[in-house]
């Protein structure tokens, strides 16, 4: 018989988790230089470091642990996601942007709706498996967008427009991963532009004039300013950067929450066009992995949840560098394992580690 230990390095992904580190190490390394000198935000380094030990101990425990057991808990685990987001409605306090999605817990701030975004992952993968070929008919699509109905609308309010639409492309990608027809897909795709007049009066002003920014630079003079001094700092970096700590928008700040949303302007213009290709070829080799462990999934339920943690990275990538480079509206959703933040950060090792538990489990016959 072969040894828990052996067992678990034999089919551990380390080429996964080691992409992951020099992602996050570049990461805090880029949080370093857009925060320097800057004494309000002194800590982000050492905080990302901290949350960066905190997040590979939670790869390393929800690896070990069988993903079946997290996915036969899934009512349980859907009970405290809204749970949790309820009370951030009822005890929640405001973060840097202004919406109230912290809840303090003394010794540090948590986002629950960070959390929430991979915990649904979860409920989602055992909900559509559990639907069978009911997926193919639309009343299993409708009973499966129902599920996260209501976490989407706590999200939405609190309010945290970013992640509400993450969650739901989340739900798209997983749904039609197993089995939703095509035509269903159209008549959700009309069912949207038909809500979104309804969506836009529900959203609130500072999110509407993300949206009229991005067409029109002039329509919000402040918020317009930040956009153009993150295509100055991608232009000036051209081929190679201008030095690492050298960047003339991060350094003197004219480049605003540089160490989230726009921390790929800061790497552009310091590291240049190769700094940036690096970055993300690095993210491309995370997907990669994780959809390698989507083949090798024993069940619907294993594969479902790399769909979803592939979604989740590849959305927030797509999002986090089109808004720095104008091609999509500003969201705040942070480049993956890059980003200062730590709720983020230790969400995103918690996905890892769920893709991990699933790789760890792709030959039966050794467990």
């Amino acid at each position: 018989m072969v040894s828990a230990t052996n067992r678990f390095f034999r089919n551990f992904d380390f080429i996964l988790l080691g992409t992951v580190i020099l992602l996050i190490i570049f990461g805090i390394m880029m949080i370093a230089s857009a925060t320097r000198d800057v004494a309000s935000l002194a800590d982000r380094v050492n905080s990302q470091i901290i949350y960066t030990f905190v997040g590979i101990a939670v790869v390393i425990i929800v690896a070990a642990v069988d993903y079946r057991l997290l996915t036969s808990t899934w009512l349980w685990i859907y009970g405290v996601i809204v749970l949790i987001l309820g009370a951030v409605g009822a005890l929640g306090t405001e973060g840097e942007a202004g919406a109230q999605s912290w809840l303090n817990l003394g010794v540090a701030g948590f986002q629950p709706s960070e959390l929430a975004k991979m915990l649904l992952i979860i409920v989602l993968a055992q909900q559509l498996s559990n639907s069978g070929e009911k997926i193919k008919q639309l009343s299993g699509v409708i009973r499966s967008l129902g599920f996260i109905a209501i976490p989407v609308f706590f999200i939405f309010i609190q309010p945290d427009l970013g992640i509400t639409i993450l969650v739901l492309v989340t739900w798209f990608v997983m749904v039609w991963g197993a089995g939703m027809r095509w035509q269903h897909i159209a008549l959700f795709a009309v069912v949207a532009i038909i809500m979104m007049p309804i969506l836009w009066s529900q959203m609130e002003d500072y999110q509407k004039s993300r949206i009229t920014t991005f067409i029109n630079l002039d329509a919000d003079p402040d918020a317009g300013f930040n956009i153009r001094q993150a295509m100055t700092a991608i232009g000036n970096g051209g081929l190679l950067g201008r030095g690492y700590m050298q960047g003339s928008q991060s350094q003197l700040r004219y480049l605003r929450v540089r160490h989230t949303d726009f921390i790929f302007a800061v790497i552009a213009e310091e590291l240049g066009f190769v700094g940036s290709l690096i970055v993300l070829i690095l993210i491309f080799i995370v997907l990669a992995r994780i959809l390698r462990a989507a083949r090798l999934a024993n069940d619907t339920p294993g594969v479902l949840i790399c769909y979803g943690v592939a979604t989740v990275i590849f959305f927030q990538t797509v999002v986090s560098v089109g808004m720095n480079v104008r091609v999509l509206p500003v969201t705040g959703l942070t480049l993956p394992f890059v980003s200062s933040g730590g709720s983020s950060l230790v969400t995103l090792l918690f996905g890892i580690g769920l893709v991990e538990s699933i790789v760890m489990r792709h030959n039966p016959r050794e467990w």
